[in-house]
């Protein structure tokens, strides 16, 4: 019997909705922080090996995390996406990977590549369903995906991380890109993190006299300077000194290891925002959209 992880964030970070969730995607490209204009698929020049995606509710993070998805149109789409996220949840294997079944949301089912996924499945990354089941920073990124193929078939694998160190998200790179050089698919892995997490909700203040917002962007700068120099090391380093509260670096690091193994050259920052743009508070958290070819 196939295995169907039902969506466990749908009414709560995007609407469950089909119609009105596709609506709300479309609005995230045309916002005024998102890239203007909505999706085709094209043939460019850019060979992408890397994106970096937030995994906010839609109406914070969905116009940066449209930029991304607007630049992978425009290159070509790919056949299989490897999904990077990090595990808010606790719960299964430090590194988990599914391996076969496929994962609904409001638009439809998408497929696990199983055979992607079985080889990557070795040393530190391990079949754990259990890992994904509750966990929204990879599920978050399927229905633009889905609105984005516009009925273009693709796959894809979901790859959880709890355990984030430079040696862990190094491995983690270079299985995936021994794989995805085997392979003779169009690949592109999608890293999913939010940045800095400021303000009462959080329990990291900013230093006195500066807004949330303003303290989320200083540091998240330190290591979007890191994410542009193609430094994964130096990336690692400079979250663990600076105490920047970015959830996914882990995932981001393993996606530009892999990526410069690949032979990309490039990682551009396509937009940055905070949650405070659209709702100002006390609390506030960064995002961040990028590419890497």
């Amino acid at each position: 019997m196939e295995t169907i992880r039902n969506p466990a964030v749908a009414g709560q970070f995007y609407d469950s909705r089909k119609n009105e969730l596709e609506e709300n995607i479309k609005n995230c490209f045309l916002d005024k922080r998102g890239p203007g204009e909505l999706p085709v698929i094209q043939k460019g020049s850019k060979k992408i090996t890397g994106i970096i995606v937030p995994h906010a509710g839609y109406i914070y993070s969905g116009a940066i995390a449209a930029h991304s998805y607007n630049q992978i149109c425009k290159n070509g789409f790919a056949e299989t996406f490897i999904i990077l996220g990090p595990n808010h949840t606790g719960i299964g294997s430090e590194i988990a990977v599914m391996t076969n079944g496929k994962w609904k949301t409001p638009i439809g089912e998408i497929p696990i590549n199983k055979e992607i996924a079985e080889q990557i499945n070795k040393d530190i990354i391990i079949k754990d369903e259990n890992a994904h089941k509750y966990e929204h920073s990879i599920e978050i990124q399927l229905p633009f995906l889905q609105f984005c193929a516009n009925k273009k078939e693709f796959d894809f694998v979901p790859i959880s991380m709890t355990l984030q160190d430079y040696e862990s998200s190094k491995k983690v790179g270079d299985i995936l890109n021994e794989v995805i050089n085997k392979s003779n698919k169009k690949i592109i892995i999608i890293a999913s993190t939010d940045f800095s997490h400021v303000g009462f909700n959080y329990s990291t203040m900013p230093p006195a006299g500066m807004n949330v917002n303003e303290y989320a962007k200083k540091q998240d700068m330190h290591a979007i300077k890191e994410i542009v120099d193609m430094q994964p090391k130096r990336l690692v380093q400079t979250v663990q000194n600076k105490n920047i509260t970015m959830c996914g670096y882990g995932p981001v690091t393993s996606m530009l290891t892999a990526s410069i193994k690949l032979g990309s050259k490039t990682s551009e920052l396509l937009k940055y925002g905070t949650s405070y743009d659209v709702h100002p508070s006390n609390s506030c958290v960064g995002y961040a959209a990028a590419m890497i070819y």
